[in-house]
This record gives structure tokens, C-alpha cells and sequence, in this order.
């Protein structure tokens, strides 16, 4: 065996031995993943939660850094939430300890006395985040060329949640800005439990040019699990079963907002469950410390948002419970996988709905995964608002960009975004004419309406390519308790009423609100308050909406399903009669409104209502399973429409116009490129030609 290989395995075997696992050789992974990854290829490595890929990816390198006599700062680990960063550090610390090499942590919430420590003395490995990345290219504090000359690899902790929206652009693009600076290639290493489509990530994720490898031993190797619905109809009647369900074990219980997990946490606390609570609302000492309370604890409950489901360590889990539907199998997949981890234990979940679509919904899930389905994950097409977040960024960096001088930093992103220097000097281009930059002697900087835009926190607001909430501050005495919507206190203003709060999941009194500060003070209380955060309803994909026309036509019962989700079923299936699943179906509401029931899934009911309209005089509403016609259309017409329509299927970018107001950057960007960058993403050409295939009923209301 190769010297190197030789030290990579036996340095696996070492700290398997240091961490306590009965592990007398390397998992497939972490053995498959060492010759590439010290060859120097980029890779993508897939196992299940806690399969090792953190130890698969670090210690190969960790043996080039000690073979090659690594110096200064030459390893990121990037993560996508901050507590994931946090709850890595101490394990990643131990293991650079191992071979005399050190490991920090940088991102928002550390503190200045670390960070300049870092600065004077960079570590080897260090923890961080994209945005925390390109703040250390713009800082004025930091001189990147020094800090970032050594690095050699970085490794993407859950590279499927940058992968599938726009921060993973991001993360592509500041790569890209870091090889320029250091003059050579960075090696890429991402790591993740569930990916449909690796091949498809790895390119996305390889620097053009490079040789790269998925590595993935147990792809396509079903695992047992325990997967069960049950129907309970509401929150409160979700906390009574679990309040008596399991009692004596750990349980994780999984919410998709955090009203509905504050909710529940108040319910189970008023049942004398000890409940603890983890949400991005709560101040980090209070997740810090619900976290670490529940992974030492026995019987209790923590009630999570997705910040529990990113690979973050609580401790050996007995049970996972999934209130109503995620909105993926892949996300369902991370959350179940958090048990099963202890020698002679499967995998589980218990979904709960509180409401009968979201039973079929679950039902779809499941439906999916037992037939071994994960989403293919598929970056988002032109990201063009993403290089104007980039073009500033460097304006930034650099005191001004030219039109063509900015490019050559970022010229891996450019060809993995099929994005090219004209589409970035239109951008200038627009930037000024509108004021958001202004241009003196060909140099581009901003101009007022940019620095009111973009020019919040010393510019820091720029960093990050998500719009951050109108949040408020909710203190008791100096404590930070949490973070609550300005919707909380919508209407509320001039009212003397008493306002509770739940945060936490404790009740909290409102004292004081600073409206200019946007700063509550609030002491404890009694009973069940309740906070608001804002939030639209999800678009849910074409493949779980098609699955959910299937359980709906369905007429037999799975086995999974407790007999009082066979009655909600059955009672789903009364009210959907008219459902089939090799059909579409256009059903008479009234007088003069109709449904077309397509379980295309939001974006392409969007494009399907938006043809309706521009071919008859209607009204449409488009939601995830069906478009809502009125109007004055005989059922003649609209049947023969519906079929054109699906004939000629046309982009419209009017119903998406909402989608791209939710674009950071999308004030960059002149309407053709708006227009572009619509029309790439949401393409509704695979559910049109599914839909196409389907004849359309006509049916009256029974």
C-alpha cells in the first residue's frame, strides 16, 4: 500500500480508537474515500447520518497537511448553519490536537478577541460559513492575500442544502474569488446523507476542468426502517400522544415553522413533559442550552425546526416525529436518520398531521421513499442576481470595479452558472442608470439609492443573498431570549391589551416594546401565549404533487397507517372522488367557477392559469395541487382551452414576478435579465408534457 494511503487508514483506525467506536477497521466510505481525496480530486462522498464522512474527508487531508508539511491557514470547513459549526468545533479540535495541528471557528456570533486571534495567528482548519468567507475578503481588518494564501481544500459540510438554492452560487462564487487570490486550485470535497443525483452535484461543485469522484458504498442499499402515520387533527391532540408515547426515551419531534413548535412546546410543557426547543428565533444560548440539556437528558422531548435535521449531535436518539409533512423526501430522509445509529436499532418516524392534506402529504412521502425515490437536486438556473451580489462585493474589495475587471475572479462561477462578462456589464449598466452604482472615469462604485439599499451594517446586509426578517428583540432584563416578527405585534401598537408571548416554549408577559429599537422587554408568565413569524405557503414539487393524486386515487390501505389515518384517508378519498390518477380533471364548483385539478405542483399551475387567462375572459388562482377558474366561461370552452393550452404551453412571467420580488438583488437586474432568469427557473416543461399525457374530465359537483 502507498505510504500515504497507508497513513490516511491508519490514522482513521487511530482516532476510531481515540473516539470510543467499537470499530476494529474503516466503513466502505471512509476506506473508498482516501485515494482520491489524496490525489487531490474533488469528490463528493454520500453515506447515511453518522457514517463518518466528516472523518472520510478530514483525516485523508489532515494526512497530506502532515506529508506536505502544511503551513498556516490550508483547510475550510464549511458548514450551512451556524450551529452545526458550533457543535462540530470541539470534535474537529480534538482531531487537529491528534496530530499537533490546530482548528477554530469564525462566524457571526464569535466574538472580536477570536477573530483577531485568528487574524495574528491563523489556524490550519477552520470552521466557517460562505458569508463569513467573503466578509474576511471585504473586512478593511483583514488582509485576505495573508489570511487565505495558504488554503489548499475545502470541505462543504451538507452540500445538498447549498446545492439547491442560491447560496450555493454563492459559496461557487467566493471558491472561485479564493482561487484567484491564491493563484491555484482548491480542492472540493462536499459531504452529504441524501443526494438523488451525486454525478450531477459533483460537477456542479468541481472546479471546470478538475477530475472528480462521487464516493457513495452504500447507494442503493435499502435500510429497514419503522415508518408510521397516525391522524390526530390538531397540535394540542399531537402533544397528548406524545406526552404518553415513549415515555422513558429521547424524542426529536420535527415541526416546518416555528409558530407550530413554539405551540407544541407550550402544549407539552402544560402536560409536565419536559420539553426543550430549537429554532433559528432562538438566541443562541437558548438553543446552545436546550441542546445540550436534551443530548444529556433521558426522557424528554425537543421540539426542532430544520435546525435539528442538518447533521447537528444531540446525543443517541430513540425516536423521530414528524408533525404533519416536510416538504421532501431528501429532508424526511435527514430526519429520520438522526435514530438508528445504536448496534441492533432501525431507523424511525412517526408522522402526526393535524389536518387531512397534510396526511396525504406524508402519505405521498412515504410513497416516494419506499419506492426508493430522492429528489435530484438542481441548482437554480441563472443566478444572475447572485453576480450583481458579486460585482458589489468585489466593488467592495477592490475600492471599484471597471465593466470587465471584475470577471476574471470569478471565471470558474461564470462557467458553472452558464453566466458570461455580458451579462455582468449589462448589470453595471442598469446599476447605474438607476442610481444603485455611479461611474467616474470607468470606475463603477455605489451611488445613494445603492448605499440606502445595500449599505446597512457597514455594508454587511450585502453578504448575505437572503433578506433578512423585520425581527424584534424580545429581552428579559439583559437576557436575550429570542427573536419574534414585527407581525407579532401587527394592529397592536395603541392597544393597552395584556400581550403574551411564547418563546422557547415558555409564556412570557410583554412589558415594553421600543417600536425605534425594535426591542421587548418581557418577564415570565403563565398559560400559552403566542408569537408570529412570517412565512408564505411552500410550492411543493411536481413528483410529491403527482404522488399525491396517486394516494388519492388509491383504494387500498397501507400498513403504516393507524386506523384513525385510514379513516382520515377514507375521508380525504370521499371528499376527492372525482381523482384519478391517470387523469386531470376539470370539476364544476358552481354557477360560474370551476376546478382544474393537475397536481402539477405551484409553478406550473402558475404558467397553466396564466395561459387560461390570456386565452379566455377569466380570473385563476394557482396552488400547489389545482388552478381556481371564475368568470363567465361555458364548460365547452374551457374544456377545449384547457387542451389548447396544454398543446402550446407559454411562459408567462407575470404570476412569477412575486417569486423574483423575493430576490435579494433582483433591483440589479433590468427586465430581460429578470425575464431570463424567470424563464430558466421555472420552466414547467416536465409537468405540462406529464400533463399533457393525461386526458382531462369534465364533472359536475355531486
Amino acid at each position: 500500500m502507498d505510504t500515504s494511503l497507508r497513513g490516511a487508514s491508519l490514522l482513521l483506525l487511530w482516532v476510531s480508537t481515540f473516539s470510543g467506536e467499537d470499530q476494529s477497521s474503516l466503513r466502505a466510505l471512509q476506506e473508498q474515500a482516501i485515494e482520491p481525496i489524496l490525489a487531490g480530486e474533488d469528490a463528493v462522498l454520500i453515506a447515511p447520518t453518522a457514517g463518518g464522512k466528516t472523518e472520510a474527508a478530514l483525516f485523508p487531508v489532515l494526512s497530506r497537511m502532515l506529508e506536505e508539511d502544511w503551513r498556516g491557514l490550508s483547510v475550510l470547513y464549511v458548514c450551512p448553519i451556524k450551529a452545526l459549526l458550533n457543535n462540530l468545533q470541539q470534535r474537529l479540535q480534538g482531531y487537529g490536537a491528534l496530530v499537533g495541528r490546530s482548528c477554530e471557528v469564525w462566524h457571526g456570533d464569535v466574538g472580536q478577541s477570536a477573530r483577531k486571534r485568528i487574524r495574528s495567528e491563523p489556524p490550519d482548519v477552520l470552521l466557517t460559513t460562505p458569508e463569513s468567507i467573503e466578509a474576511q475578503l471585504v473586512s478593511r481588518r483583514t488582509s485576505p492575500e495573508v489570511l487565505f494564501a495558504d488554503v489548499r481544500v475545502v470541505i462543504i459540510d451538507e452540500v445538498h442544502a447549498f446545492a439547491g438554492d442560491d447560496r450555493g452560487w454563492h459559496l461557487l462564487a467566493v471558491l472561485a474569488r479564493l482561487q484567484h487570490l491564491t493563484g491555484r486550485r482548491i480542492q472540493r470535497v462536499g459531504l452529504s446523507a441524501t443526494v438523488g443525483n451525486p454525478e450531477r452535484i459533483l460537477h456542479w461543485l468541481s472546479t471546470p476542468g478538475a477530475t472528480g469522484r462521487v464516493v457513495s458504498p452504500e447507494r442503493g442499499v435499502a435500510r429497514v426502517a419503522d415508518v408510521q402515520l397516525d391522524y390526530v387533527g390538531s397540535l394540542q391532540n399531537a402533544a397528548q400522544v406524545i406526552s404518553h408515547l415513549h415515555r422513558g426515551y429521547k424524542r426529536l419531534v420535527f415541526c416546518d415553522s416555528r409558530a407550530a413548535a413554539e405551540e407544541l412546546a407550550g402544549h407539552l410543557s402544560a402536560l409536565g413533559t419536559r420539553t426543550y426547543v430549537s429554532h433559528s428565533s432562538l438566541s443562541k444560548e437558548s438553543r446552545h442550552a436546550a441542546e445540550q440539556a436534551f443530548s444529556e437528558a433521558r426522557d424528554c422531548v425537543i421540539v426542532a425546526t430544520s435546525t435539528l435535521e442538518l447533521g447537528i449531535d444531540v446525543g443517541d436518539l430513540d425516536h423521530v416525529i414528524q408533525i404533519d409533512a416536510p416538504r421532501t423526501v431528501s429532508s424526511f430522509l435527514q430526519r429520520m436518520g438522526r435514530t438508528g445509529r445504536r448496534p441492533g436499532t432501525n431507523p424511525n418516524c412517526l408522522f402526526l398531521a393535524t389536518w387531512p392534506e397534510s396526511l396525504v402529504q406524508a402519505a405521498a412521502i412515504v410513497e416516494l421513499w419506499e419506492k426508493g425515490y430522492v429528489e435530484p437536486i438542481e441548482p437554480p438556473a441563472a443566478p444572475l442576481h447572485i453576480l450583481a451580489q458579486q460585482i458589489m462585493a468585489q466593488a467592495l474589495q477592490r475600492d471599484g470595479v471597471t465593466r470587465d475587471d471584475w470577471a476574471a475572479a470569478l471565471e470558474p462561477f461564470l462557467e458553472r452558472a452558464a453566466l458570461n462578462m455580458d451579462d455582468g456589464r449589462t448589470i453595471l449598466d442598469h446599476m447605474v442608470s438607476t442610481g444603485l452604482f455611479t461611474e467616474d472615469g470607468g470606475l463603477h462604485w455605489f451611488g445613494a439609492r445603492g448605499e440606502e439599499e445595500f449599505g446597512h451594517r457597514n455594508f454587511m446586509d450585502l453578504l448575505s443573498v437572503f433578506a433578512s426578517e423585520e425581527l424584534f428583540e424580545v429581552r428579559h432584563g439583559r437576557q436575550q431570549v429570542g427573536f419574534v416578527d414585527r407581525v407579532t405585534f401587527a394592529g397592536k401598537k395603541d392597544q393597552d391589551e395584556r400581550r403574551v408571548l411564547l418563546l422557547g416554549g415558555r409564556a412570557w408577559d410583554v412589558r415594553d416594546i421600543d417600536w425605534d429599537r425594535a426591542l421587548v422587554q418581557v418577564v415570565p408568565a403563565t398559560g400559552i401565549g403566542k408569537s408570529r413569524w412570517k412565512g408564505e405557503s411552500p410550492a411543493l414539487s411536481f413528483d410529491l404533487c403527482q404522488s399525491m393524486q396517486r394516494v388519492l386515487a388509491a383504494e387500498d390501505d397501507s400498513p403504516r397507517w393507524s386506523r384513525r389515518a385510514a379513516e382520515s384517508m377514507h375521508d380525504s378519498r370521499r371528499d376527492f372522488w372525482f381523482v384519478q390518477a391517470d387523469s386531470t380533471c376539470l370539476l364544476a364548483t358552481g354557477r360560474n367557477s370551476f376546478e382544474w385539478w393537475t397536481f402539477a405542483g405551484l409553478h406550473a399551475n402558475l404558467q397553466l392559469a396564466a395561459a387560461l387567462e390570456a386565452a379566455l375572459p377569466i380570473q385563476t388562482q394557482a396552488e400547489n395541487l389545482n388552478v381556481k377558474i371564475s368568470g363567465e366561461p361555458s364548460a365547452s370552452d374551457l374544456t377545449a382551452q384547457v387542451g389548447a393550452t396544454l398543446e402550446r404551453p407559454v411562459f408567462f412571467p407575470g404570476p412569477l414576478l412575486r417569486l423574483a420580488e423575493g430576490l435579494k438583488f433582483g433591483i440589479c437586474l433590468p427586465a430581460p435579465l429578470t425575464g431570463r432568469l424567470l424563464a430558466s427557473r421555472y420552466s414547467a416543461t416536465k409537468a405540462v408534457t406529464t400533463v399533457r399525457g393525461k386526458p382531462t374530465r369534465t364533472v359536475a359537483p355531486t
